[in-house]
């Protein structure tokens, strides 16, 4: 090696050793490599028609939400408005949302149907989620639970603990949800007493106890002895209490309302939907479509059955329980006739679900018209 060569070597390592030392004397050094950014919570909205204290409908959709807050944490933030009613104010409340920044809204009532629609139509960058509906969009799907499988469990138990034969149903609104849960009620209550039949008040709104107790003192006065209710607070048990007939819970377990009058409860739990749909719109795996979940996917119970009820009848309801979920039991099965003496469905014959979604008659048993 050269004079010269050495020389340049020399400079070189000099200044590199310089150079180290300015960088520790100010302060520097190499920067490890920056985490990944959190990602931010996904915000999921709920729009309910009623008070989530109503001990029935929402408070069971409330309660499914805080479970799915417990499932998910800090994947998710959860917020929801309450007493919505199903009008023009519907439109404004998820337009609100969608503003708010929530990426997952469900409508939990039948009549926000239109007003989800027209928001889906404006937020393709929102899904949305509508229960007991029956339209979609590319961004908006419905869900619904198998109500009348617990209104057929009630049936059953009617029957067997009826004394005048006359049962009574507190209904809501006249769409095919509630029908068909009327029509079930009384199905499942003439299978075990063919001598059952049904009185029908309807209130025309879903959530108004002064309204529900009007319907079950009418009912009562009217003969009834056993009362059942598609409406959603416990107005209805609370009256058969006071009067000394029976009742059932609907939509949650009821018993603490009128624990003398309460026969049982057909409740609804929405938390394995809601933990499904949750999941999949975090997964990225969310699609638009329809899902109808009853006892099979533990959607639909009867639960807190009354000790009084004859071990027959809770034998019965287990195996119908058992049969719902495997599938060997079938409620809407040949042959039906309707209160217009008309065959319904020939022997044998099973309800699909498209003439279960439709539904807009009353069975042989059930008095009075379907109102318009």
């Amino acid at each position: 090696m050269t004079d010269l060569t050495k020389r340049s070597v020399l400079k070189i390592a000099a200044i590199s050793v310089v150079a180290a030392a300015t960088l520790v004397a100010c302060g520097k050094k190499e920067e490890a490599p920056k985490a990944a950014a959190k990602a931010e919570p996904l915000k999921v909205a709920f729009a309910y028609v009623g008070p989530v204290g109503d001990g029935g409908w929402t408070f069971a959709h409330d309660n499914a939400r805080k479970a799915v807050e417990k499932q998910f944490g800090d994947k998710i933030v959860t917020s929801f408005v309450e007493k919505v009613p199903e009008s023009a104010d519907a439109e404004r409340v998820f337009r609100d949302m969608a503003a708010q920044g929530n990426k997952l809204i469900f409508g939990t009532t039948f009549g926000y149907m239109e007003p989800m629609l027209k928001v889906a139509a404006d937020s393709k960058d929102i899904k949305f989620e509508h229960a007991t509906g029956y339209k979609t969009a590319e961004n908006l799907r419905t869900y619904d639970s198998r109500t009348y499988e617990g209104a057929y469990m009630a049936g059953v138990i009617a029957g067997k603990m009826t004394k005048t034969n006359t049962l009574g149903v507190v209904a809501s609104i006249p769409i095919p949800e509630v029908i068909r849960n009327i029509n079930t009620f009384t199905l499942g209550a003439q299978s075990v007493n063919p001598k059952v039949k049904t009185k029908v008040v309807w209130v025309n709104e879903w959530f108004n106890p002064p309204k529900e107790t009007e319907a079950a003192t009418a009912l009562i006065n009217g003969g009834a002895d056993v009362l059942m209710q598609n409406t959603d607070s416990p107005a209805v048990l609370q009256t058969a209490e006071k009067m000394g007939k029976r009742a059932f819970g609907w939509d949650s377990d009821m018993t603490a309302y009128g624990p003398k009058a309460h026969l049982g409860s057909a409740v609804i739990n929405w938390t394995p939907y809601y933990i499904k749909a949750v999941g999949e719109a975090l997964e990225g795996k969310w699609a638009t479509g329809q899902s109808w979940w009853g006892v099979k996917e533990g959607a639909i119970d009867m639960v807190s059955v009354a000790a009084d009820v004859p071990e027959d009848a809770k034998k019965k309801v287990d195996e119908i329980k058992a049969g719902l979920k495997d599938g060997s039991f079938v409620i809407w099965k040949g042959p039906i006739v309707g209160s217009d003496g008309k065959e319904i469905l020939a022997k044998d014959a099973v309800a699909d679900d498209k003439f279960l979604g439709g539904i807009k008659f009353y069975v042989k048993g059930v008095e009075g018209k379907v109102p318009n």
